[in-house]
C-alpha cells in the first residue's frame, strides 16, 4: 500500500477505529529457546494440545516436553516495530521467546502484514496459534489476562516551549498536530475524533498507520516528523510513541493523553493481552500461567522498549 502521509485530515470520516497494532517485534536477545523457524505459506503442525487443566498439570507438560518437540506458532507482522519484525527486534518477539522458553517449545512465526484480514489469514486459518498483542476485549480471539495497560500519548520535542497533556489544552489550536489514520478510506483513530469534537481540524495532518511498507518501520513516520520539526506534536499509541521517541536524533517528550476516556465512549487507554483461538482454552491458560510466573521478565521487556503503562484502574465500562 502506498503511503499517503502528511495530508490535511478531513472531517468526513466518523468511524472510531482502534489503531492498536495486533502483533509486535523487537530484538531477540538473552531469553533463548530451542530455535526459531519461519513459516511463509503452508500450515505447520498444530502446537501440542494443552488440555484445560490445573496449573500443576500445565507446568508438568512444559517441564516434561523435550526441547524441539513442541512448537509455539506466533502470528506476526514482519515489519511492524516496536511490536514485531522478521529480524526479531520487537518487544513482542522478545515476549514470544520468553514464552517459548517457559514451554520448552521451538518458536515458529507465520509472517503476515497487519492489514484488514490479518486474523482471518493467520489465527483463524490455523497457520499459527497465538497473537502476542491484542486488546483484552478483542472479539476475534480468546484473550489472556492483560499483561500491560497503555495509553495514547502526546509526543513533542523536549525543547518545545509548551507541554501538552490534555486534549483541552488551548495550545493545541495553534500547533501543527500529527495523528495516525487507518486505511484508504482515511478512517479516524480515537485522537482524531477527540480533536474533531473540539473543532481542531485545520492544523491536523494525517499519517497512515500503514505507511510505506517497502520502508522499515513505516508507523514511525509521524514521530520522525516531530523530531524533524515538520509538526509540533504527534498523538500516537503509547508503545509506538515510547519506542521511537528513544531512537530519534533529538530528545523527545512522551506524555499520556488526558482524559483517559471521552464520554460517552471514546477510550484512549486499553488493556493488552495475548490472543488465541476460542477453541484453544488450554493454550490460553498456559499463557496466563507463564505471564504470572514471569511477571518480572515481562515488565523488564516492556521497560526496555519504553512502553508507557497506566497502572490505575480505568473508569467502569472501559476495557
Amino acid at each position: 500500500m502506498s503511503s499517503r502521509s502528511d495530508r490535511p485530515l478531513g472531517v468526513g470520516t466518523e468511524r472510531a477505529i482502534l489503531a492498536l497494532p495486533l502483533v509486535a517485534l523487537l530484538v531477540a536477545a538473552g531469553w533463548g529457546h530451542g530455535g526459531t523457524r519461519e513459516l511463509h505459506a503452508a500450515p505447520a503442525p498444530v502446537i501440542g494440545g494443552v488440555a484445560p487443566a490445573a496449573d500443576l498439570d500445565v507446568l508438568r507438560w512444559a517441564i516434561t516436553a523435550r526441547p524441539g518437540t513442541r512448537l509455539l506458532r506466533v502470528c506476526a507482522d514482519p515489519n511492524n516495530l516496536p511490536f514485531t519484525n522478521r529480524a526479531g527486534e520487537g518487544f513482542e518477539n522478545r515476549l514470544a521467546e520468553l514464552v517459548a522458553k517457559e514451554m520448552n517449545a521451538t518458536l515458529q512465526y507465520t509472517w503476515w502484514a497487519q492489514r484488514r484480514g490479518f486474523i482471518r489469514n493467520t489465527l483463524k486459518a490455523e497457520t499459527c496459534d497465538v497473537v502476542m498483542g491484542v486488546p483484552t476485549s478483542f472479539e476475534l480471539a480468546a484473550t489472556t489476562k492483560p499483561y500491560y495497560r497503555s495509553s495514547y500519548v502526546f509526543v513533542t520535542r523536549a525543547d518545545a516551549p509548551f507541554r501538552v497533556a490534555s486534549f483541552d489544552d488551548p495550545v493545541l489550536r495553534r500547533l501543527r498536530i500529527g495523528v495516525q489514520i487507518i486505511g484508504d478510506d482515511y478512517a479516524n483513530a480515537p485522537p482524531a475524533h477527540a480533536l474533531t469534537n473540539r473543532g481542531i481540524v485545520g492544523n491536523v495532518r494525517g499519517y497512515t498507520v500503514y505507511g510505506d511498507y517497502s520502508q522499515p518501520n513505516p508507523p514511525a513516520r509521524v514521530v520522525d516528523a516531530v523530531a524533524k520539526g515538520d509538526i509540533d506534536v504527534a498523538i500516537v499509541w503509547g508503545p509506538l510513541g515510547g519506542y521511537f521517541a528513544k531512537h530519534e536524533p533529538v530528545p523527545l517528550r512522551v506524555v499520556p493523553v488526558s482524559p483517559q476516556i471521552e464520554l460517552p465512549y471514546l477510550p484512549f487507554v486499553f488493556d493488552i493481552s495475548m490472543g488465541v483461538r476460542r477453541t484453544d482454552p488450554g493454550l490460553r491458560d498456559t499463557l496466563d500461567m507463564i505471564l504470572a510466573r514471569r511477571r518480572a521478565g515481562v515488565d523488564s521487556i516492556l521497560d526496555a522498549f519504553g512502553v508507557p503503562r497506566v497502572d490505575r484502574p480505568a473508569p467502569a465500562g472501559v476495557s
